[in-house]
């Protein structure tokens, strides 16, 4: 009777049960969605997020449908600079802009047709060169919307203020920026579109140049 007692006690321990192992499979997968909710969550509201382009104002650079990436983290680190890509908040309409930083805090501008002043010299558009060069070949301007100038009848202060940008569209003649709704608090900002990440074709880094 002692032996068969003595063989029952020491024999080979039960495994867990199935359940309490798909239990802690379950656990762990919540975990690790949680953490990737948040992750995205911190990313998002504080580092990059995504834009889609709506609109031919930044023509011939960016177009309708492409989506970007915006750089969230970088104006908290420095001041925006001229002819940077920018996405920013406009409060009065309710939705997001996408524009050139054209002049900066204390900067003086004028536009005039395809000349754009920044503290009394004539500034070099690379990103617009041929789209410009194109426009005179067919003998008009490239700048010849309803608005195009600056100052104008709308706005008349020529310094950018401080703590504020002047931005304008690639897509002069039909774009609506600062010429229409004047200069650009910096804390309307919401960041530096840094990358191309769609359509697949047109995946790129943006140059700012």
């Amino acid at each position: 009777m002692d032996t068969q007692q003595h063989s029952a006690d020491t024999g080979e321990m039960n495994p867990k049960p199935k359940s309490s192992k798909a239990y802690k499979e379950i656990v762990d997968w919540i975990k690790a969605l949680a953490f990737a909710v948040l992750l995205v969550f911190v990313i998002r509201t504080f580092l990059f997020s995504p834009f889609i382009v709506e609109g031919p104002s930044m023509e011939p650079n960016f177009y309708t449908g492409e989506r970007l990436i915006v750089n969230k983290i970088l104006y908290k680190f420095r001041e925006p600079e001229r002819g940077e890509v920018v996405v920013f908040h406009v409060p009065e309409q309710g939705r997001d802009f996408i524009k050139r930083v054209i002049a900066v805090s204390g900067d003086t501008i004028k536009v005039d047709g395809d000349d754009v002043y920044v503290n009394g010299e004539k500034i070099e558009e690379p990103y617009l060169a041929e789209a410009i060069q194109e426009a005179h070949a067919r003998g008009e301007l490239y700048n010849n919307g309803p608005n195009p100038n600056y100052p104008n009848s709308r706005q008349s202060e020529t310094t950018v203020p401080e703590g504020s940008i002047f931005a304008m569209g690639d897509h002069r003649n039909n774009s609506q920026d600062s010429r229409d709704i004047g200069f650009i608090s910096e804390k309307e900002i919401v960041g530096r579109a840094d990358v191309i990440f769609w359509p697949l074709d047109k995946i790129s880094i943006i140059n700012h140049d």
